[in-house]
């Protein structure tokens, strides 16, 4: 561990993206424990911040300390050293992480923070950390650009190829993406076969990909909802006969059963798109973000304005 730091993340100059790693985990856990406490109301800690009738988001403080650290970044990059880049890019990850704890609010345009919606924020969270981390672990994203072609000596024609392939490799992601196959597009960045290979399969059900093309085309919907319920089902058991097995009662057959039944709550088709509703204002199942991070299961209502938050 001590070789793989000092040679690889230190002598190869990821400090700072190792320390924006932490920052971003460390604000993160920081930002959820707040919010529970407050949340749970506990007298001895801190409550709502707001100013006169407006609560003041977490998300605020984000924004200005990601701003702040960032233009300080910029600054420095050229001639600060790499012990101020790494706390420039700690303070970095510390903001981004409050922001994106209320990624759905800004997905939103409204307060789902306690409701199912605000799920989409965790998802955001884990795409960052696993995209960082497969950078520090030595994985490049958009494995086939150079960036050497911006070099003085390099010609128009190797600038045009590079940026072409760049931005074919972003296209396939982001309809890997659409697809709601987050994890397949985000991996995919660092291989991009991976990229080929779902952008050609089916999207999953609940994709704003199905929403747009498979609603009126029930037989490529029945496959998509066959295949994902084929994908999710072993899964679903194993968690169903964990769960009985510490629970002391391990029983297979009640597993296999029961699975059907969490499939049968999670695993919806998208609804048709309506060009009169916007992002912000659709509720319930939708084939947008809400289909992505819990793929399609019904939103509960956002809380009262007046519950605890942050």
């Amino acid at each position: 561990m001590h070789h793989w730091f000092t040679h690889d993340i230190v002598d190869g100059g990821r400090l700072p993206l190792f320390l924006f790693f932490i920052g971003f985990i460390v604000g993160f856990v920081c930002t959820r424990i707040s919010v529970r406490l407050i949340r749970a109301q506990v007298r001895w800690w801190f409550g709502n911040m707001s100013t006169g009738e407006t609560h003041v988001h977490h998300m605020v403080f984000g924004v200005v300390l990601v701003l702040v650290s960032g233009v300080a970044l910029i600054a420095v990059s050229l001639t600060g050293s790499q012990t101020t880049a790494s706390v420039l890019a700690c303070l970095f990850g510390v903001g981004a992480a409050l922001v994106l704890d209320e990624f759905a609010l800004i997905f939103y345009l409204r307060d789902v923070y306690w409701a199912e919606e605000g799920r989409a924020s965790v998802d955001a969270v884990w795409a960052v950390l696993g995209a960082t981390g497969m950078v520090l672990l030595g994985f490049r994203p958009l494995e086939l650009f150079q960036t050497s072609i911006f070099a003085a000596d390099a010609s128009v024609a190797e600038i045009v190829v590079e940026l072409v392939v760049a931005a074919a490799s972003l296209g396939l992601a982001a309809i890997v993406l659409l697809k709601g196959k987050i994890w397949t597009g985000l991996i995919g960045i660092f291989a991009w076969p991976l990229l080929v290979v779902g952008a050609i399969r089916l999207a999953r059900p609940g994709s704003p990909w199905a929403r747009w093309r498979y609603t009126r085309r029930p037989t490529r919907m029945a496959r998509a909802m066959n295949r994902e319920r084929k994908l999710r089902r072993p899964p679903i058991r194993a968690k169903i006969y964990l769960q009985d097995l510490m629970a002391g009662r391990p029983d297979v057959p009640r597993a296999i059963v029961e699975a059907e039944s969490v499939l049968d709550d999670v695993v919806h088709a998208a609804p048709a798109p309506d060009p009169a509703s916007s992002i912000s204002s659709r509720r319930g199942r939708s084939g947008t973000m809400v289909g992505l991070p819990f793929e399609g299961r019904s939103t509960m209502s956002s809380p009262r304005s007046g519950d605890p938050h942050d």
